[in-house]
């Protein structure tokens, strides 16, 4: 699988952008704030119908501009894809497949397969745990697409049931309250969010293994990473022995029940997957609060390979080519060892896009072709 072309208009600072693109590596050079990441993301974007650097489309438009619209052309299993997104805040996004409409964005999802490298990956080390939980719902959907439905159901469902709880509580303390209604909600949540946690587990259980060799490369031996999910439903909630998606639900259900008073006082829902967290350990210690910040990097480094690796694995199934590598600025962060076993790892995929500042922070390793960013112009240069 690799990109042949991308085409932008009115998003971010372009107002038009054309960029052909190979297999192998392509290096897009410039001084910082010139554009560079926004072609990078423009085709994250076409993956995963988000951001990685912000959590709402408006951003993306051009200042000034209504919309936006991405193309992009996907040579995949020997077939050509042509799939164009228009971004357009406030509203529903529209997209298009070969020229044809689909009923809802998110039917593009699968025709390119992604995995971004960025200076915003410490965060899933160091940061909260919903960082890491996008990055664990982000790959569900790569994998398997028909999470997007599930976690759109599920977000509108929490917010339906957040809505109840804080008047319901109003009305429990105004005394004339009725939380019958809630039983349902209950019911909607644990459909919904069993779901979501058995394709977690799953996915730990799967990516676990190939996170451990990849921080093993990254960081020379130095040490051995671990995963474990934390859920809300108790420490025996493990990917090892992840019980099935019925008995998760009554499991839910159950806690929903123990909590209820306590989530009518704070009008939140206390218990499901957007309470839990994937805990990334170094050794015996849990990595938040322990790892340095060189193993931090590192461990970030690693999860994303192991998401490559992961995705790579699934080629034999579906028949799919290989993700497409993004490493966005991520070399200027990275001592010399780090980076040089980076590019190493890396080098042989199908397609590698690299953004760089000077041309010497792109490693020997990933040698290929080079496309200059200046204010807003892109020029291949070889």
């Amino acid at each position: 699988m690799h990109l042949t072309h991308l085409s932008l208009g009115d998003f971010r600072s372009y107002a038009t952008a054309e960029l052909p693109l190979e297999r192998g590596v392509t290096a897009l050079v410039g001084p910082n704030g010139q554009g560079k990441t926004n072609l990078v993301e423009a085709v994250g974007y076409v993956a995963t119908l988000g951001s990685h650097r912000v959590t709402n489309d408006a951003p993306l438009v051009r200042l000034g501009a209504q919309r936006a619209v991405v193309r992009a052309a996907v040579e995949r299993g020997g077939r050509s894809n042509l799939v164009e997104i228009e971004i357009v805040p406030g509203a529903a996004n529209r997209a298009r497949i070969n020229r044809s409409p689909v009923p809802r964005a998110r039917e593009v999802l699968g025709l390119l397969r992604t995995v971004l490298f960025a200076p915003e990956d410490l965060a899933l080390v160091k940061g909260d745990p919903d960082t890491r939980r996008r990055f664990l719902d982000d790959l569900l959907v790569a994998r398997a697409p028909r999470y997007a439905g599930v976690r759109s159901d599920f977000d509108r469902v929490l917010r339906q049931r957040n809505a109840l709880l804080k008047s319901a509580g109003r009305t429990i303390k105004a005394g004339h309250g009725d939380v019958r209604t809630l039983d349902v909600w209950d019911t909607h949540l644990a459909t919904v969010g069993a779901d979501i946690l058995a394709g977690r587990l799953k996915l730990v259980h799967s990516i676990a293994p190939f996170m451990a060799t990849a921080y093993e490369q990254v960081s020379a031996g130095q040490g051995a990473a671990g995963l474990a999910y934390k859920s809300s439903l108790g420490d025996d909630i493990v990917p090892e022995d992840a019980p099935g998606r019925e008995l998760l639900q009554a499991r839910l259900l159950e806690a929903l029940a123990k909590v209820r008073n306590q989530e009518l006082e704070r009008g939140v829902s206390l218990v499901g997957p957007h309470r839990d967290d994937l805990v990334i350990s170094l050794g015996p210690f849990p990595a938040k609060g322990f790892a340095s910040h060189g193993e931090s990097w590192s461990l970030a480094l690693a999860l994303r390979l192991a998401s490559y690796e992961l995705l790579r694995a699934d080629i034999g199934s579906d028949g799919d080519g290989e993700p497409v590598l993004i490493l966005d600025d991520v070399f200027a962060e990275l001592d010399v060892g780090r980076r040089d076993r980076l590019a190493e790892l890396v080098a042989g995929a199908e397609q590698v896009l690299v953004t760089a500042a000077v041309p010497q922070d792109v490693p020997e390793a990933l040698e290929g072709a080079r496309v200059d960013v200046m204010a807003g112009e892109v020029r291949r240069v070889r």
